[in-house]
């Protein structure tokens, strides 16, 4: 598994909670610096990491979850290698949506299933119009561009226009990292 160390997601509202990253003390940070690559598939994690950095591994979970509630981390997920597990067709879908509508729609979106990530970013006028990403996964093209046609449907009239851009290849694939140089955040 890996620990994504990215801000936490957007409240309700669509305002991102303030990271703390102040509170962050040599534990912590040893903690985030032995976990940024992936927590060791062993039955007890925390202890593995504990032991690694000097610390109980009940500790260690305490502290991921307060720097969790700080938001310094978003989450602890296991992040697939979707190409090993059959998804060969993997396109970021690029949406022009009304951006009066982009908030709410861009919700709905998120909650799609087979939807992994979405993202609201600005627009570039006048080569780049899309407002709205969300990144598909499946076995095929054919696959991928169902899925893009749900989501299609879901814009409506708000959306006038979308383009998939398929991966050819992972060139970088981890969350944040933190330097290992001391007193860097």
């Amino acid at each position: 598994m890996s620990v994504s160390t990215c801000p936490s997601r957007p409240a309700p509202g669509g305002e991102l909670p303030e990271r703390d990253t102040r509170g962050l003390d040599a534990a912590d940070r040893a903690i985030v610096l032995a976990t940024q690559a992936g927590l060791p598939l062993v039955p007890d994690p925390w202890g593995a990491v504990g032991r690694e950095v000097g610390l109980d591994g009940a500790e260690v979970l305490e502290r991921m979850r307060a720097m969790q509630e700080r938001g310094v981390i978003r989450r602890v997920a296991a992040v697939p290698n979707h190409y090993r597990l059959g998804y060969v067709a993997n396109g970021m879908t690029v949406w022009d949506v009304d951006d009066a509508e982009v908030e709410r729609l861009g919700r709905e979106v998120a909650a799609i299933e087979g939807v992994s990530h979405c993202y609201r970013r600005p627009r570039h006028l006048p080569h780049w119009p899309y407002n709205l990403f969300a990144m598909l996964h499946g076995h095929s093209r054919e696959e991928v561009e169902r899925q893009a046609a749900v989501l299609r449907e879901r814009l409506g009239e708000a959306c006038r226009d979308h383009r998939i851009l398929y991966s050819s290849r992972i060139l970088k694939k981890t969350g944040l990292r933190l330097s290992r140089r001391a007193g860097q955040a």
